[in-house]
C-alpha cells in the first residue's frame, strides 16, 4: 500500500535471506512484519526493531539496487533541470494572497508527511521561524560528506554505512535553507529523516512519535555534534562570529557550550528543605524547556468558552511549578544532617532566563494501564509573557529581560500520544502560519489564541514595545 507517496509492502514469514537481521529460534517460526520504503531501499523489521539487508550469496540484489540508483540519479538530474526550467517560466500566481487588501507572494514552504512524521514536521516549523537559532544553521558553511563521482549526487543507503557517513547538523542545515525560499510549495525531509532512524533508534519505523520527546531529542543530539567542530573549524568561532552571543549568555549542558544552549539554555535553583531539622540543599540545574503540569483542578475545563469554573492559565500552570511543594512518601529526601530519608518540601526558581523560552505542557500522563490525555485549554498570551516573579534575583533584571512574545506553538489534535496530528502555528515577518505538513496557510491571531497549545516557543523581547503582562 502506498501511504504519503511511500510504497509499502508488508511480508509474511519472510523468506528471503536476512543479513544483519536479529533472528532467534523462537523468532524463525513468528511472523515477522517488515515495511520497505522505496524512496531509499531500506527496509526495516517493526518486531526485531532493526533495519534487514536482503541479498544473496553473490550480492545480485545489491547491484540490482546500484542499478536502480544509477536510473534514479540520473532520472533526478533530469528532473530537476526540468523543475528549473518551469520555475524560471512560469508565474507565481499560483502563491499569490491577498493580505490587508494587497497582493502577496506566499514563501512559506510546506513538509511532506513521510508516514506518520507529522511529529517532527511541527517540530522543524517552528524552529525555523526562531530566527537567531534559524539564521546560525543557515550561514553554516556546507560539508560534504561524499567525494568523487558521488559528489552532489543521491546515494543508497544501507546500514552497513555506518554513522560516520552522516550529519545530524548537516542535513538539519539543508533541511531550513529549504524552507521559506518559495522555489516549492513542499519539500521533503527524507535525507534528515534517515539520519535520524540512524542516530535516534526511539524514532526508527513509521509509528507516530512525541513531537516534544522528539525534539529534545534533536537539540541534544545538534548539541552534541556542534561540540565537535563542523567541517574543520572550530565550532567556538562559529559560535562567536556567525551568531554573536556573548560568553555571559551561553549555559553548559554536557559540556561545552553551542548555539543550542546558547538560545534555549537556562538554569533553575532547586531549593530542598528538611522538614525534621530544617537543612536546606541547594542546587542548579541547566534545562532546555521546562515541562508544566496542568493543576488538577483545571483538568475537566476542555474548551475557552466552557462555563464551569475558572479559566486555566499559563501563569496557573507557571506558579504550579514553582510554588513550594511537600514531597510524598515516595521521594522522601536524604537528609545529610539526619543521615536518612525524612520529609521535606521542594521549590524551584529560575536562576537564568534563556533567550527562547520552551514551554512543554503536560498533556499525556500515565494511568493504571495506558496514557492518556489531558484535553484542558490553556489560556497563553501571544505578547508580554512577564517572567520576572519566577526569578531567584528579579532585582538584577533589566525592565524589558523578563518579557517574552510568542514565536511558536505545537499543537496535538487526537486522544491519545501513539495516534492523532501534530500541527504547528508560528510568526514570521509579522504574519502568523499555520503548518500543517505539506500545506501551510496564512492565519491570524485569534485563530492561534484558541489553539490547545502543547509546546509554546517564547522570544525574549528586545526593542521597548507596549507591554500586555501575563
Amino acid at each position: 500500500r502506498y501511504v504519503n507517496g511511500h510504497a509499502k509492502k508488508h511480508y509474511e514469514d519472510a523468506q528471503l535471506p536476512m543479513t544483519n537481521h536479529k533472528k532467534t529460534e523462537k523468532q524463525e517460526k513468528v511472523q515477522h512484519t517488515v515495511c520497505m520504503d522505496c524512496s531509499s531501499y531500506s527496509t526495516y523489521c517493526y518486531r526485531c526493531d532493526d533495519f534487514v539487508v536482503n541479498d544473496t550469496k553473490l550480492g545480485l540484489v545489491q547491484k540490482v539496487r546500484e542499478h536502480l540508483q544509477n536510473l534514479e540519479n540520473s532520472a533526478f538530474t533530469s528532473d530537476r533541470h526540468r523543475k528549473r526550467k518551469l520555475l524560471e517560466n512560469s508565474s507565481l500566481n499560483s502563491k499569490l494572497l491577498k493580505v490587508n487588501g494587497s497582493t502577496t507572494a506566499l514563501c512559506a514552504t510546506g513538509l511532506r508527511n513521510l508516514g506518520n512524521t507529522c511529529f517532527m514536521n511541527a517540530i522543524l516549523q517552528s524552529l525555523s521561524n526562531i530566527q537567531q537559532f534559524c539564521c546560525y544553521f543557515k550561514e553554516l558553511p556546507a560539508v560534504e560528506l561524499r567525494n568523487g563521482k558521488t559528489a552532489g549526487r543521491r546515494t543508497y543507503h544501507t546500514r552497513s554505512q555506518g554513522d560516520n557517513n552522516v550529519s545530524l547538523v548537516e542535513e538539519f542545515r539543508k533541511t531550513l535553507c529549504a524552507l521559506w525560499q518559495g522555489s516549492q510549495t513542499a519539500f521533503s525531509p527524507e535525507s534528515l529523516f534517515y539520519v535520524v532512524w540512524k542516530i535516534m533508534p526511539n524514532f526508527r519505523g513509521y509509528q507516530q512519535q512525541d513531537a516534544h520527546e522528539f525534539m529534545r531529542y534533536l537539540l541534544d543530539h545538534l548539541h552534541l555534534e556542534l561540540q565537535g567542530g563542523f567541517n574543520g573549524v572550530s565550532r567556538s568561532v562559529i559560535l562567536q562570529e556567525n551568531s554573536g552571543l556573548s560568553a555571559s549568555n551561553k549555559c553548559c549542558i554536557n559540556g561545552a557550550s553551542t548555539v543550542v544552549t546558547a538560545i534555549f539554555g537556562g538554569i533553575l535553583q532547586n531549593e530542598v528543605n528538611c522538614l525534621i531539622c530544617g537543612t536546606e540543599s541547594r542546587k542548579f540545574d541547566p534545562f532546555l524547556d521546562l515541562s508544566l503540569d496542568i493543576p488538577s483542578q483545571f483538568r475537566n475545563k476542555r474548551t475557552k468558552n466552557q462555563e464551569n469554573g475558572p479559566m486555566c492559565t499559563l501563569r496557573d500552570c507557571l506558579r504550579s511549578f514553582t510554588d513550594l511543594e511537600e514531597l510524598d512518601e515516595t521521594e522522601l529526601y536524604m537528609c545529610h544532617k539526619c543521615k536518612k530519608k525524612q520529609k521535606s518540601t521542594k521549590k524551584f526558581w529560575i536562576q537564568k532566563l534563556p533567550k527562547v523560552l520552551c514551554l512543554h505542557l503536560k498533556r499525556f500522563h500515565w494511568t493504571a494501564y495506558l496514557r492518556n490525555k489531558v484535553d484542558t485549554y490553556v489560556e497563553f498570551p501571544l505578547r508580554g509573557l512577564d517572567m520576572k516573579c519566577y526569578l531567584l534575583e528579579p532585582e538584577n533584571s533589566g525592565p524589558e529581560s523578563c518579557l517574552y512574545d510568542l514565536a511558536a506553538v505545537v499543537v496535538h489534535h487526537g486522544s491519545g500520544v501513539g495516534s492523532g496530528h501534530y500541527t504547528a502555528y508560528a510568526t514570521h515577518e509579522g504574519r502568523w502560519f499555520h503548518f500543517n505538513d505539506s500545506t501551510v496557510t496564512l492565519t491570524d491571531e485569534e485563530t492561534v489564541v484558541k489553539a490547545k497549545a502543547y509546546i509554546l516557543f517564547y522570544v525574549e523581547r528586545q526593542a521597548k514595545s507596549g507591554s500586555d503582562k501575563l
